[in-house]
């Protein structure tokens, strides 16, 4: 979150607009495609790192468990986000098709970052808690599900809105992944099994990329072919932490920055203007907040669990963090995004996911023993 904001102090809300003459000095419209260009190679990077931590196991086991939950909680911020999408429109760029601007509202309305989760259930001690697994698997849940969306959004934007392009673009989506859920992984799987050198470094960009460059060519955006490409890597606990070790610290601790910095020199909040507008924001994220913890929430009580319970879970599955932040740039890249409505949706991701960490401490304090582990 330091990072985040970080950037965000950077960018024309606060560097721009208190000193601009050094913030044109040092950030000149010259050097914003070289900053975009290592931004989304960080990017692609992160992107694998969260596909490969994707345990689609958790999920499998924890479907009955966590089924109903998972399924509200996207079903509900999704619905949410469509109704939202009406009003909104008014703020989007001219000529902007309904249809996707409705679906990534909706899809921006329902993404849950798992990276930032795991890392809060961590710091909470509730990662090996009943808990704990049940909101991983509906992260899971959302991640797969949210991402397959975006990347049907991504194609139909980039082919047009009508009907026949529609079931193009969704056919490409689903052909490509059954293509790596099955045959590649299968590959993948037995030659990790008989030839070492698979899961060398080498081996795992030159798949990252190729998977990145074939989404992208067929419209459906880089960063799903990167996500796809770490959910169906082999791996192991020794292979995992062998190639995160070697590829997080290049992601997280140099490139990872350029995005913050790119991001938040993409985020005005000094183009947000008046009352109207910033009735929008808390329009924005108060929508985010009630559908994504009342969904989850409401699909824990169906389940049996007990009020705090289910709070907690909705809570910890409203944070958004970068996951988002990529999200908002996808859609301001392809146009579905003003840069006014991408400023109100960072300001939501901000606060769903500050709101997160303490909103955890408070429900589950001194109350540990209710999130016993399971056996």
């Amino acid at each position: 979150m330091g990072e985040i904001i970080a950037g965000l102090l950077l960018g024309p809300s606060f560097l721009g607009w208190i000193a601009p003459s050094l913030y044109a000095r040092l950030f000149p419209l010259a050097s914003l495609p070289a900053l975009n260009n290592l931004s989304q190679i960080g990017l692609i990077l992160f992107m694998f790192l969260v596909g490969m931590r994707l345990d689609l196991s958790e999920l499998r086991k924890s479907r009955h468990v966590a089924g109903v939950s998972a399924l509200l909680s996207i079903v509900v911020p999704f619905s949410s986000g469509l109704a939202l999408a009406q009003p909104l429109h008014a703020l989007a760029p001219p000529s902007t098709p309904i249809l996707p601007f409705s679906l990534f509202i909706a899809v921006s309305m329902s993404i849950t970052a798992f990276p930032v989760l795991a890392r809060i259930l961590r710091d909470h001690g509730l990662s090996g808690t009943r808990l704990g697994h049940i909101a991983i698997a509906c992260a899971a849940f959302d991640d797969v599900a949210a991402w397959s969306m975006l990347a049907w959004i991504t194609a139909i934007s980039r082919s047009g809105d009508g009907g026949s392009s529609i079931l193009i673009s969704l056919a490409m989506l689903a052909g490509y992944v059954v293509l790596m859920l099955g045959p590649i992984r299968i590959l993948l799987r037995s030659a990790s099994r008989r030839y070492a050198f698979v899961n060398e470094l080498p081996m795992v960009v030159i798949f990252l990329c190729l998977s990145s460059w074939l989404t992208e060519a067929a419209g459906l955006h880089a960063l799903f072919g990167a996500f796809l490409a770490g959910v169906v890597w082999p791996r192991n606990n020794a292979v995992t932490e062998a190639v995160s070790a070697r590829l997080e610290p290049i992601a997280m601790l140099v490139l990872i920055p350029i995005f913050f910095s790119y991001n938040g020199l993409r985020t005005n909040i000094g183009l947000i203007q008046g009352a109207s507008q910033w009735l929008y924001v808390l329009l924005i994220v108060s929508v985010a907040v009630v559908g994504k913890v009342g969904g989850a929430f409401a699909g824990a009580r169906l389940m049996g669990y007990g009020t705090r319970d289910s709070l907690a879970l909705g809570v910890l599955l409203n944070t958004r963090g970068l996951v988002e932040l990529v999200v908002l740039n996808i859609g301001l890249d392809l146009g579905i995004l003003s840069p006014t409505l991408f400023s109100m949706l960072v300001i939501m991701a901000l606060t769903t996911t500050l709101m997160t960490s303490p909103l955890v401490r408070r429900i589950t304090s001194n109350r540990l023993g209710v999130y016993c582990p399971q056996s």
